[in-house]
C-alpha cells in the first residue's frame, strides 16, 4: 500500500542492476564476437539512404524479422524526414511478451508516455499521450487506413494487429504526414507497417503460457507465389486467453490479420489487407486518489467476485463489467507508375466495429424518464425488489466507415510534386439500454440486443442515450519536395484544406433532434532539411494540426431514473487547434545513431479527453481547456550492435502552462499559468540488447516524473519506473523446424505498486472560489492502476 501524501518513487533500482549484471557476465561468457570489417551510408539521388555493412553478421530465417545491425536494439534506424520521427523494428517487437499491444512498444520513446491497466496489454483501458497530446488527439493509422475510433478519437490499438505481423511501427510526434487520413492528429501520428509475405511458402507457429492463467497461441502461413499469377501472401490466426491481474474476471481475444500483395513491373503493386478480431475482455476498477492511498491495489479497488442475490449493492458485480467487441478492417493500398516521371496511389479501406462497454446500475419500475419526458406506467423489470432493480447498462457502438486517398506524384529535376485527396464517410450509432440481470448475476445478453433489452410499456427500448451521427471528409492537400545543392538542401511546402460535416440526430424525447457540426480548417506547413555531411543532418518544420472534439457534446443526455440532465450538448463545438514548431538535428554514423529535437507548440481550445460517471455508467467525453502553450526537448541515441551489445537512452523534457481560466459553474477556475494535465515534466529511457545469433537478451527501464490530474493543479500522481526483462535462445534448424527459439518475458520486474495514468482529469479535486467568487465544488479524478508483475515462456518456431 502506498504511503499517505505524495507517492515517492520506489523502485528498486538495486535488483534490476544485481540481474543486469548477471546477464552482461553470462553474455561476455558466450560472446563470440562481432566483426564489422566495413560500414557506410550512402546518399541517392532520390533522398534515400542505405547503410552497407559487411562482416559476419548472424542472419536468420525470415520469418523472425531479425536484422542483426538495428541500432539500440531495433529502436533507432537511419531517418530522413524534415521532422521528429521515432521508429521501431521487428528486432526490438520480437523481443518483447507476444500480447503487448502498440502502446506497449511505444512506451521507450521519447515523449511517450503510456498508461496501461495490465502488465501483458489486453486491456483496453490503456492510454498514451504524446508530449502532453493525449491519446484522442493522436493519429493512428496503418499503411494509409485510419485507426481511430470515429465516436470519440481515440486508437484502442489492442484490436489490431498482433505483434508477429509488425514490420515498423513509427511515431511523428510533432505531425502526421500531409497525406494522411486523419482530423484528430493534433499531438503527432503512429504509422504501422505490416510485413511483407515471404516469397517461398512456410509459416511460423508460436505458444506461450504466463502468469494469471495467461494462454496464447499464434500460427501464421506464408503462401509463397501463388501458381504463376505473382500474387503471394499470409493469413495468421491468434488465441488469447487470460484471467485478470487483480480482482475477478477474464479476457479472450480471437484475432486474425492477412496481407496478400501482387507486383509488377515498375513499382506497381496492388495489395489487400486487414484484420478480424473478436474480444471479451474484463474492466478494471479506477479508483481516486483517496482510494487508492487507503487500499492500494488491494479488494477495495477492485470489482465484485461475489454475487448476492436481491441485494441490490452488486452493481459492482465483475460480470456487469466485461466488455465486448469484433470489428473487421480491409484496406487495399495500391501504386502505379503511369508514366516514367508521374506515379498514382490510392488506398481504398471499409471497416465494421461492434461492441459494448457496460456497467451495473439501479433501475425503478415506477417514476423513469426517457429522455426528457416521464415514462407513464410502470416497468416491469426482473429481479426487482421493492419497485427497485439490479441491471447492467450498455454503452453499445455500431460503426460502419468507408475512404479512400488517391495521390498523384510527379517527379521533376528539383521538385517532387504531390496532390490528393481524402475522402471518409462514417456511420455511427450510440445507445445506452439496459438488460435484465439473472438470478446468479450475469447480465441477460452481454452484446445489448434489443430483445434482451428492458423495455417500457409502449414497447420502446428503454434507454439513457440513443443517438445516431454520419460524419463526411473531405480533404484536399498538394505539396513540392525539393531538393537542392547536390542533394544536400531539401524543403518541402504543403498546404491541407479540410471540410468536415458531421450530422447526428437524437432518438430520444429531448430539444435536439437533429443537430451538426460543419468544420473547415486551413493546414499550411514547411520543412527543411540540410544534410551538410553523409552522418550530418540539421531539421526543421513548422505545422499545424487539428483535432475534432468528442461526437458525445453533441447531444442532451438524461439521467432515466430522474430525468435530470447529465449532459448538456451543444453544436458550437470548437475545433482544437495548433501551431508547432520543431528543430533538430540527427546523427546517422557507422557505429551509432542519435537525435535531438527542440519544440514549441501553441495551442487554442486544447482538447482534454475525460470520462464522465453518469448513472454508474463511464461516459467518454471532452473539455476544452482553451489557450495552451507547450515546449521542450526530445532525444534518443543508439549504438549498433558492438560485441552484440546495442544499448539505447531516450528522455524528454516538457514545459506546459495553461494560458486561460477555465469555465466552470458559471464561473472561471483560476488556471491560467498552471501546468497541463497528463503532462510529466521529465521522462527517461534505457534500454540494453544483446544478441549473438542464438542466445538474446533484452532489458529497459522508464522513469515518469509527476503528473497533475487536475487543471487547478490541486491534485496529482506520484512519479514512477518499471522495469522489464526478456532473454531467450535460438536453435539451430532441425528437420521441418526452421530456428526454434525459446523465450522468456519478465514484466514489471519489480512488482511495483503504482498509478499509471489518470483516467478522467477534472477542473479541481477540492472546493474553490472562482474569479468572480463562485464557490465551485471539487470533483475528484478517477486514476489508471499499472500492471504488476508478470512473466511469460513462449516458444516458437518457422517452417
Amino acid at each position: 500500500m502506498p504511503a499517505k501524501g505524495e507517492e515517492k518513487m520506489t523502485f528498486k533500482v538495486s535488483l534490476l542492476l544485481r540481474v543486469s549484471f548477471t546477464i552482461t557476465i553470462f553474455c561476455s561468457l558466450i560472446d563470440k564476437g562481432l566483426s564489422i570489417e566495413s560500414t557506410s551510408v550512402e546518399q541517392t539521388e532520390n533522398d534515400g539512404e542505405h547503410i552497407t555493412v559487411t562482416g559476419k553478421i548472424p542472419r536468420y530465417h525470415t520469418a523472425y524479422g531479425f536484422a542483426g545491425d538495428q541500432a539500440g536494439g531495433g529502436l533507432m534506424k537511419p531517418e530522413t524526414a524534415n521532422k521528429a520521427v521515432s521508429n521501431i523494428s521487428q528486432n526490438f517487437i520480437q523481443m518483447q511478451a507476444p500480447t503487448s499491444n502498440v502502446f506497449n512498444l511505444l512506451s521507450m520513446l521519447p515523449g511517450a508516455n503510456v498508461s496501461n491497466s495490465d502488465p501483458y496489454g489486453i486491456s483496453s483501458q490503456n492510454d498514451i499521450t504524446v508530449r502532453g497530446m493525449t491519446g484522442n488527439s493522436i493519429g493512428y493509422v496503418m499503411e494509409g487506413m485510419p485507426l481511430n475510433d470515429a465516436s470519440d478519437g481515440f486508437g484502442y490499438l489492442n484490436q489490431f494487429v498482433d505483434s508477429e505481423n509488425l514490420q515498423n511501427i513509427s511515431l511523428a510526434q510533432g505531425s502526421p504526414d500531409l497525406d494522411s487520413p486523419v482530423y484528430n492528429a493534433a499531438g503527432g501520428v503512429v504509422n504501422l507497417k505490416l510485413r511483407d509475405p515471404a516469397d517461398k511458402f512456410g509459416g511460423m507457429t508460436e505458444l506461450s503460457y504466463g502468469s494469471h492463467n495467461t494462454k496464447r497461441a499464434f500460427m501464421r502461413i506464408d503462401t509463397g507465389e501463388i501458381g504463376k499469377t505473382g500474387i503471394k501472401g499470409f493469413i495468421s490466426y491468434s488465441y488469447t486467453g487470460a484471467s485478470n491481474w487483480r480482482g475477478p474476471g477474464y479476457d479472450h481475444r480471437n484475432h486474425i490479420d492477412f496481407k496478400f500483395i501482387k507486383e509488377w513491373g515498375n513499382d506497381n503493386h496492388i495489395s489487400l489487407l486487414g484484420d478480424w478480431n473478436h474480444a471479451l475482455t474484463s474492466s478494471y476498477y479506477t479508483p481516486t486518489k483517496s482510494e487508492w492511498i487507503t487500499e492500494g491495489a488491494g479488494n477495495g479497488n477492485n470489482y465484485s467476485g461475489t454475487w448476492y442475490k436481491d441485494r441490490l449493492e452488486n452493481t459492482n458485480y465483475w460480470k456487469l463489467y466485461q466488455q465486448t467487441f469484433q470489428q473487421v478492417y480491409v484496406a487495399a493500398p495500391s501504386q502505379f507508375t503511369l508514366m516514367d516521371k508521374l506515379q498514382f496511389k490510392v488506398t481504398p479501406y471499409f471497416q465494421y466495429g461492434y461492441g459494448n462497454s457496460p456497467y451495473g446500475t439501479i433501475l425503478n419500475e415506477n417514476g423513469l424518464w426517457q429522455g426528457n419526458q416521464p415514462v407513464d406506467g410502470k416497468v416491469t423489470i426482473p429481479g426487482a425488489v421493492d419497485g427497485s432493480a439490479l441491471a447492467m447498462g450498455g454503452w453499445f457502438q455500431r460503426t460502419y466507415r468507408s475512404g479512400f486517398t488517391p495521390t498523384l506524384t510527379y517527379t521533376l529535376k528539383h521538385h517532387q510534386l504531390l496532390l490528393g485527396y481524402w475522402y471518409d464517410y462514417v456511420d455511427d450509432v450510440v445507445t445506452q439500454p439496459f438488460t435484465a440481470v439473472s438470478s446468479n448475476g450475469r447480465p441477460w445478453d452481454l452484446w445489448s440486443g434489443s430483445k434482451n433489452n428492458i423495455h417500457l410499456p409502449d414497447g420502446q427500448q428503454l434507454a439513457a442515450e440513443n443517438d445516431h451521427t454520419i460524419t463526411q471528409t473531405n480533404a484536399i492537400f498538394l505539396g513540392d519536395h525539393m531538393n537542392f545543392m547536390d542533394n544536400k538542401l531539401f524543403i518541402d511546402a504543403g498546404f491541407k484544406q479540410v471540410l468536415l460535416n458531421r450530422t447526428g440526430w437524437n432518438q430520444l424525447p429531448g430539444p435536439q433532434y437533429r443537430t451538426g457540426q460543419n468544420v473547415s480548417k486551413p493546414l499550411p506547413r514547411i520543412g527543411m532539411r540540410y544534410q551538410f555531411t553523409k552522418e550530418h543532418q540539421i531539421f526543421t518544420s513548422v505545422n499545424t494540426n487539428f483535432a475534432v472534439p468528442h461526437k458525445s457534446k453533441l447531444f442532451d443526455t438524461y439521467d432515466p431514473n430522474s430525468g435530470d440532465l447529465a449532459q448538456s450538448g451543444t453544436n458550437k463545438l470548437k475545433t482544437e487547434y495548433s501551431i508547432e514548431e520543431e528543430l533538430g538535428y540527427r546523427y546517422n554514423g557507422p557505429r551509432f545513431l542519435g537525435s535531438i529535437t527542440f519544440f514549441n507548440y501553441n495551442y487554442t481550445n486544447r482538447i482534454i479527453s475525460t470520462i464522465l460517471r453518469q448513472n454508474g455508467a463511464w461516459i467518454g467525453s471532452s473539455i476544452n481547456a482553451g489557450g495552451q502553450t507547450s515546449r521542450g526537448v526530445d532525444a534518443e541515441i543508439g549504438l549498433k550492435p558492438w560485441h552484440h551489445f546495442s544499448p539505447y537512452v531516450s528522455g524528454e523534457y516538457l514545459y506546459t502552462r495553461m494560458d486561460n481560466d477555465l469555465r466552470s459553474y458559471g464561473d472561471l477556475l483560476p488556471t491560467k499559468g498552471k501546468q497541463a494535465v497528463r503532462s510529466p515534466p521529465w521522462q527517461f529511457a534505457v534500454g540494453l540488447t544483446y544478441d549473438n545469433g542464438h542466445f538474446f537478451a533484452n532489458g529497459d527501464v522508464k522513469m515518469v516524473g509527476k503528473q497533475y490530474a487536475t487543471f487547478m493543479n490541486d491534485e496529482s500522481m506520484g512519479s514512477f519506473a518499471t522495469g522489464n526483462l526478456a532473454f531467450g535462445y535460438r536453435f539451430d534448424s532441425y528437420g521441418f523446424m526452421q530456428h526454434p527459439q525459446i523465450r522468456m518475458n519478465f514484466i514489471n520486474i519489480t512488482d511495483q505498486k503504482y498509478l499509471s495514468g489518470v483516467s478522467s482529469p477534472t477542473g479541481n479535486a477540492h472546493t474553490t472560489t472562482g474569479k468572480y467568487g463562485t464557490s465551485i465544488p471539487g470533483s475528484s479524478p478517477y486514476y489508471n492502476i499499472g500492471g504488476g508483475f508478470a512473466t511469460m515462456l513462449t516458444m516458437t518456431t518457422a517452417f
